[in-house]
């Protein structure tokens, strides 16, 4: 079983979700020196350089696409840093210096397939957030995502716009 897994098994005070996909999806979190950060409920999981440009912050499937777009941004010259975000109560409760560590100071970006509503509020607005503007859809993850502008082309669009990155 997956480091991950274990927290939401052994907690013993909170509710706990285990949602799983049918998706083929990259099993994708970071392990620093036998420390699960997914514990800590955010993480920096990739950082292209090391200035932040744009940080995008993502959930579930949607990290593997963010890691997607990074890369594009960081071939164009962006410094880019990516931000996986499981738990959100389990980050809300993380000291502030670590809250601000992971998140930075450069334009924040949310993904959020199933829906907007949660990543706003670690963005300046509801703009910054890539996602469905309503719930219950059901299709092949692929074709909801093109569907609703779920894609790593308009990541790398709405960071354009962000940055001014050309």
């Amino acid at each position: 079983m997956a480091k991950p897994s274990l927290i939401a098994i052994r907690n013993r005070h909170r509710p706990t979700l285990m949602a799983l996909w049918p998706q083929d999806v990259p099993q994708l979190w970071v392990d620093a020196a036998g420390q699960n950060l997914t514990a800590r409920g955010a993480y920096v999981i990739r950082q292209f350089k090391p200035q932040r440009d744009v940080t995008l912050i993502a959930t579930g499937t949607e990290v593997a696409l963010a890691i997607q777009a990074a890369e594009v941004l960081d071939a164009k010259g962006c410094g880019v840093a990516v931000v996986s975000r499981p738990a959100s109560d389990l980050f809300d409760g993380q000291p502030e210096a670590y809250r601000a560590g992971v998140l930075g100071s450069a334009p924040r970006i949310a993904i959020e397939a199933a829906g907007k509503f949660g990543g706003t509020r670690y963005v300046a607005s509801e703009d910054d957030v890539i996602g469905m503007l309503g719930f219950g859809t059901s299709a092949p993850a692929k074709r909801l995502y093109q569907e609703f502008g779920t894609t790593m082309e308009a990541i790398v669009a709405q960071v354009r716009v962000q940055t001014l990155l050309r």
